[in-house]
Parts: structure tokens; C-alpha cells; sequence
């Protein structure tokens, strides 16, 4: 995928990350060797209270033995919790700068972002309860529009996914969406409409671009309630 079909969706959420997608294969994984007791603040990590943060640790050479990420106790920088669905299992990096946290100004609710694969970036989203931080459904607005969310093993082959998360108040907050298909036929296209783009490719196949951006707030009992998506930014495939 070239590099410039990202830029538009360049946020502070991603900018190593798809600096990172752009590089060689050789040279497109974050890597840290942690020390002994070293648990490094990720960027955006310091909550803006001061008194949280996130970091990460791993074990190894390169990081990649027993990592996670954890909600940590500021100024002390001591630990509190594990945060859930962010493992050696699931991520493509293991440098801190390499995983990027979004906080609400009020420090109760955080969004992580992270690569699982070269172009995929996954969404977490956390709710700060005292010591613990509970994850939360994170929005997804490609289930929003189809119905249903992608199984990787199902649906094609998605070779970019970017969501990226900017508070705009404690509970409320403007998300965009942008993905990449190789598919064999336009059908996904025909069903997404004006919020999604087929670019016919030499060899046959259909490259479909979804592209959405919506307005969400988080509710006092865990559940989000989005706005009406509306199309985003589409980019002219090579």
C-alpha cells in the first residue's frame, strides 16, 4: 500500500505507526528490550490529572515475552493493573512509542491504539474506575454502516485499517475510519454507497476504499451512542 494513501488520516494516534508501515519489511517492527522493573510511558501515556498513565513492559530480547500495557500510579509510577485485550498475542510492536493512548480531559476514559499487523491498527477503549481499567466496546463504524463486523478469515483481504479517536469533551468524541479491501467484486462497494470508493486493479480484482467519520459519546453505563456517519477523505489508488 503506498505511504500516501494514509497521510490524510495522519494523527498524533498514528504517526509511527504508519511511519513505521511505510518502511522496508525489514525495518517495520518497533522493537525495545525492556530492563528489569522498566515500565515506559507509551506516547499521549500521562493522563492529564498527573496522576495516571500507561505504560508498557515486556520480557526478552525484543520485548515480546509476557508484554503488556499497564495502568500505572503517577507521580510514583507504580502499577495497578494489567489493561485487558493488549498482549504479546495481538501486537506487531513492542516499542512504547510505538502504542499510543488518547485520554478524555476529565482522565476517565482512555483509547489505545496499537498495530496487531502492518497496516491494521486496533481501537481499544478503557474506562478508569479508581485502580482499574475496564475495557469498554470500542466504536466501530464499519459495523455501524454494514451490520457486522469484519472476520478476517471471511470477508477478503482488508490490507489497511485506520481508526483514529480525538476527544472533543469527557464523554464525547469525533472518530474516523478508513479501510482498504482486495476483493474479487465491487458488491462491497454497491452496499457501503457514498461511503465507499471500487478502483478496478490490472489484474481484476477491485481495490474498495471505506472512508467514514462520525461523532460519538460514551454513556454513564458503558454504552456508545454515535452520530450519523458521513463520508470521509478518499484517496486516488495507484
Amino acid at each position: 500500500m503506498p505511504r500516501h494513501i494514509l497521510m490524510p488520516f495522519r494523527r498524533a494516534i498514528l504517526a509511527l505507526a504508519l511511519t513505521l508501515a511505510a518502511l522496508s519489511p525489514a525495518f517495520a517492527t518497533a522493537e525495545h528490550q525492556y530492563a528489569k522493573g522498566e515500565y515506559a510511558i507509551i506516547t499521549g501515556g500521562r493522563a492529564p490529572s498527573g496522576k495516571l498513565s500507561i505504560a508498557a513492559h515486556g520480557e526478552g530480547e525484543f520485548g515480546n515475552d509476557d508484554f503488556h500495557l499497564y495502568l500505572m500510579a503517577e507521580p510514583g509510577h507504580r502499577r495497578l493493573a494489567v489493561l485487558d485485550d493488549v498482549s504479546s498475542d495481538n501486537i506487531l510492536d513492542t516499542a512504547p512509542d510505538a502504542f499510543h493512548a488518547a485520554w478524555s480531559q476529565d482522565s476517565r476514559t482512555v483509547a489505545v491504539s496499537f498495530r496487531s499487523e502492518r497496516h491494521i491498527v486496533t481501537l481499544n477503549l478503557y474506562a478508569i474506575d479508581g485502580r482499574r481499567a475496564r475495557l469498554v466496546d470500542a466504536p466501530d463504524l464499519f459495523r455501524d454502516v454494514t451490520g457486522r463486523s469484519i472476520d478476517r478469515k471471511t470477508d477478503g483481504d482488508m490490507r489497511t485499517s485506520v481508526p483514529a479517536l480525538t476527544w472533543q469533551a469527557p464523554r464525547r468524541f469525533h472518530l474516523t475510519d478508513y479501510r482498504v479491501f482486495v476483493l474479487d467484486d465491487t458488491a462491497l462497494a454497491d452496499k457501503l454507497g457514498p461511503l465507499g470508493k471500487a478502483t478496478a486493479m490490472k489484474d481484476g480484482r477491485t481495490t474498495i476504499q471505506f472512508s467514514v467519520e462520525a461523532d460519538g459519546e460514551l454513556l454513564p453505563d458503558g454504552r456508545l451512542r454515535m452520530g450519523k456517519p458521513k463520508a470521509g477523505q478518499f484517496e486516488e489508488l495507484e
